[in-house]
């Protein structure tokens, strides 16, 4: 606890100021540490290597960096994904099991990857809280605050604090997937794909992808964009990018085989 309270001091030091390219690393780790104890992470190892092969495919393609990527399948039902400053991805296991091929995976990947290459976690840090930014985050990360709505803050719907960007952010964390997802040698049509599947669920059962819209907001106009992006891609090109795969459909089979997701943790649990 200790050691969590410091790091959201620092946190809070650094809210008004830039944050470096060491410091995003030492926080993000110590928040994907305190994450992966309050979310329930798929331990499965074959899952946790697929995820993990796929996802550095995109990543260390994305980055100058050099960061050490780390890639985790969340075990719940609700749709969400969402990135930690440093290289931490999360992926939920409901989000998953919607797709129908590797190349809309491999889109939202590459969607929070260019979150993290963007620095937008980073900057969220520095703008959406202010002041309080080191006291939200005790409150995120522990147990330190006891209410309702600071246990809610994160649960297996997602990170709050990292979770939810603006508008903007999340047009262009798209238009970097787009080039993420290329340079793997993957087709970017699984971008849009992944959107439309989850407005179609929107229409059909809004309960279903309600995590996923309260943080990403998502309507036809971005799918517009997102193709827009790809029809500037050499149509040459476009046909050698892969769509799908055997893996793939191994890994998705063996996530879907898991018991079910548990039930949401409540508060002072």
């Amino acid at each position: 606890m200790r050691r969590i309270l410091a790091t959201a001091s620092v946190a809070l030091a650094l809210g008004g100021c830039a944050i470096s390219q060491q410091q995003e690393l030492e926080m993000g780790a110590s928040y994907a540490q305190q994450i992966n104890s309050q979310l329930p992470i798929v331990t499965d190892p074959e899952i946790n290597r697929y995820i993990n092969v796929l996802g550095d495919s995109i990543a260390n393609l994305a980055d100058q960096r050099e960061l050490d990527w780390h890639f985790y399948v969340v075990d719940s039902k609700e749709v969400n994904a969402f990135a930690v400053p440093g290289g931490y991805i999360y992926v939920n296991r409901g989000l998953i099991e919607r797709t129908n091929n590797m190349s809309q995976l491999a889109g939202v990947l590459g969607h929070e990857i260019g979150h993290v290459t963007e620095r937008h976690s980073v900057e969220q840090m520095q703008k959406a809280q202010g002041a309080n930014i080191g006291v939200t985050l005790a409150c995120v990360l522990t147990s330190v605050c006891n209410s309702q709505a600071a246990g809610a803050a994160i649960n297996v719907a997602g990170g709050a604090v990292f979770a939810r960007f603006s508008r903007q952010a999340e047009e262009e964390a798209d238009e970097v997937a787009v080039k993420n997802v290329v340079r793997a040698g993957i087709h970017p049509e699984g971008i849009p794909e992944m959107f439309e599947i989850l407005l179609a669920e929107r229409q059909r059962q809004p309960g279903g992808v309600e995590s996923w819209f309260a943080t990403h907001p998502l309507e036809e106009d971005r799918i517009a964009a997102s193709r827009a992006d790809i029809a500037k891609i050499d149509a040459t090109i476009l046909q050698s990018l892969s769509r799908d795969s055997r893996n793939y459909q191994a890994f998705k089979q063996r996530l879907e085989a898991l018991p079910p997701s548990p039930a949401p943790r409540q508060q002072g649990q």
